[in-house]
């Protein structure tokens, strides 16, 4: 075999390769990649144009590329921990493979850098946000009259009290929301759920976050909320809303629905309303399924 049959068939493998590049989406966290003295960039736009290029020519050669959130921080104690030097170009490769495998990613598919930074920063607050509620619930511990895991039984009411809202709307697209006011921090969830030929698609990671952000709502009794919208062709989006209350969900009215969608969360504002849109009571729920109790 020649050594142009060699070069041709490395580059077939190379093309089925996959690559992973760790950004630094923000001037601060560039900046505290600047301490390194291999870190050869001094301007962060310089930096995403070059980022933006390499991408661009890995996907003219049909590259595979994924972008992960880098965080400085979590380098630095990621090299302290496994003995690396992190000033240098090969711990920061390693340190990019295990986000691959651990951390949120987008892959590129042509999209400008400027849309895709957006989209991983939202992917980095989902996973977090989940990682969090998680931790929250499974730190409830056991029932103290019954023994019952109280973040387990509040993770299945959860579930149910989502699958009846589902199997109870109107069909459409629906896009659901809840959210949890602090201490410490408040916490958002948000689902697609698209209606195809009466059955119900949805993404299972979105799902589990949303549960287990409103499982844990329902849990702690935090302040909080759940909204749907649904859209559907022919007729005006739909919107639906519950309050968060002891181990269940409170539906608001009509006009509740309309009062908080028209009023600015943060300075208590009128906002005109939406034209097109119906502000509407909940479906009913029916039934209550799993026991929301835990109030003995």
């Amino acid at each position: 075999m020649t050594n142009t049959d060699h070069r041709t068939l490395r580059r077939v493998l190379r093309r089925e390769i996959t690559g992973t590049i760790g950004l630094l989406t923000d001037e601060h966290d560039f900046r505290a990649m600047r301490r390194y003295d291999s870190f050869l960039f001094d301007n962060h736009s310089t930096y995403l144009k070059h980022v933006e290029a390499v991408l661009r020519a890995r996907a003219l050669q049909g590259g595979h590329t994924t972008v992960a959130l880098f965080d400085p921080e979590d380098y630095a104690e990621f090299c302290a921990n496994t003995g690396l030097d992190p000033d240098h170009h090969a711990s920061r490769a390693r340190f990019t493979a295990r986000l691959a495998a651990t951390g949120p990613t987008v892959l590129y598919e042509g999209q400008p850098l400027a849309d895709l930074l957006p989209t991983l920063v939202d992917e980095a607050v989902r996973q977090a946000t989940w990682e969090y509620a998680t931790t929250l619930l499974a730190r409830l511990g056991p029932c103290a009259a019954c023994g019952e895991d109280l973040g387990r039984a509040a993770f299945t009411r959860a579930s149910h009290l989502l699958a009846r809202i589902l199997d109870t709307s109107p069909p459409g697209e629906r896009h659901l929301v809840c959210s949890l006011s602090g201490p410490p921090e408040a916490l958002v969830a948000v689902l697609h759920a698209d209606d195809i030929e009466g059955r119900t698609d949805l993404d299972e990671t979105e799902a589990l976050e949303f549960t287990t952000v409103l499982a844990l709502g329902l849990a702690t009794e935090r302040p909080g909320g759940l909204v749907m919208r649904i859209t559907a062709p022919g007729s005006p989006d739909r919107v639906h809303g519950w309050r968060l209350r002891a181990h269940g969900l409170q539906p608001l009215t009509a006009g509740e629905v309309f009062d908080a969608y028209c009023t600015d969360a943060e300075s208590g504002d009128l906002i005109a309303p939406e034209s097109n849109v119906d502000y509407c009571a909940p479906p009913d729920l029916g039934e209550e399924g799993p026991d929301p109790a835990h109030r003995h």
